[in-house]
């Protein structure tokens, strides 16, 4: 429900100071990874300019004319831009700006409107996702359900799509803006499968891996691909950067699923085994069922409970069968994937700079 303590004008929130590089560092730093973070540093070093005009892009999403935050918004408006002023990782649209630099293309307007497109795209999914999962936590903040209503945050969420399919519209090629247009489909006919799976939880590793790959590979896709297109690279090339984007966005989403038994939900941002509660099928519940049969009728029956009985007790008989672990070495198969693809990309610092963001992506803890 709203309430009369919502934000007055959540365009002024975390913009002005966010670096973009620093949520998915921070996301990062937990594991270990040898020598990533001077591989951060320098991609941060090099892309300086484009990633603080990135983020002064999308703060303003919702600005006036003269660039100052609106103050006249809308309740969807309002909701999209609470969003939209937690800092996010942004790593759709750093995929659209270095595929461009692949082709020696820098920010330019179109770039840069690709590369928002692609993030109001994954918000606008948030938002709707909260909404259909009654999430009341999202990056590290209440959902903006939470504060502003589902009503407001379904209309903030197809506000964002109208931006972002303007946005390619009004600078990209026609057929980059239907390419947008069939994944945005991809990712509706998804998330219509997942809601209608819901709560039945029947492990099928088949509609698992359809429903990642239609919600959330998809967008990454295209970000790769729209970005290859923008720098008029050789159909050899996009076709090997649709490869990788489609690889990453795997990768992504099974790391995804891994945090979601493995964190408390500080770290994260988000309600602690949220999938599991929402009934969702996950790949390390699909491995776990494998490994330990009776854990499937558990969890329907926990399920049909509406969720009160999923505790840290079977979460810990989850963790146990392995299927935490199975599903990270998945998810570094998927990545080996995306740099095999990465490999026949012109060699340079532009490449390098993607591989480092699928290590960066495959290590993450939040």
């Amino acid at each position: 429900m709203m309430d009369s303590h919502l934000p007055s004008n959540p365009t002024s929130s975390t913009h002005d100071a966010q670096d973009p590089l620093d949520p998915l560092a921070t996301a990062a730093g937990r594991n270990g990874a040898t020598g990533l973070a001077e591989r951060l540093a320098e991609l941060r070093a090099w892309l300086a300019d484009d990633l603080e005009a990135l983020e002064q892009a999308v703060a303003g999403v919702h600005a006036g004319p003269d660039g100052a935050p609106r103050t006249d918004l809308d309740l969807a408006e309002r909701s999209a831009a609470w969003l939209l002023g937690r800092p996010g990782k942004r790593i759709r649209p750093l995929c659209v700006m270095l595929a461009a630099r692949l082709g020696g293309r820098g920010l330019d307007r179109t770039v840069r409107d690709l590369a928002v497109a692609a993030e109001l795209v994954h918000a606008a999914t948030l938002l709707h996702d909260d909404v259909i999962d009654e999430g009341d936590d999202r990056r590290g903040a209440p959902a903006a359900r939470v504060l502003y209503g589902n009503s407001a945050s379904i209309l903030g969420g197809d506000h964002l799509l109208t931006l972002a399919l303007r946005r390619v519209a009004g600078t990209a090629p026609h057929t980059v803006l239907v390419a947008l247009l069939d994944v945005i489909a991809e990712m509706v006919r998804a998330e219509a499968v997942q809601l209608e799976r819901r709560g039945r939880f029947e492990p099928s590793r088949e509609a698992y891996l359809s429903v990642i790959e239609g919600k959330t590979a998809a967008l990454f896709r295209w970000g790769f691909w729209a970005g290859g297109m923008a720098a008029e690279l050789p159909q050899p090339a996009l076709e090997a950067l649709s490869g990788a984007g489609l690889a990453l966005g795997m990768a992504f989403q099974l790391v995804d699923d891994a945090i979601d038994l493995e964190s408390d939900g500080r770290d994260s941002g988000k309600t602690p085994f949220a999938d599991l509660r929402e009934g969702k099928l996950t790949w390390p519940l699909v491995v776990a069922v494998d490994r330990d049969p009776g854990l499937a009728e558990e969890i329907r029956g926990r399920i049909a409970e509406g969720g009160a009985g999923i505790d840290a007790g079977l979460v810990a008989r989850v963790r146990r069968t392995g299927g935490i672990e199975a599903t990270r070495t998945f998810a570094a198969e998927q990545a080996q994937l995306a740099a095999a693809h990465l490999e026949v990309l012109p060699a340079g610092q532009a490449r390098r700079a993607l591989q480092t963001v699928v290590d960066t992506a495959l290590r993450r803890s939040k």
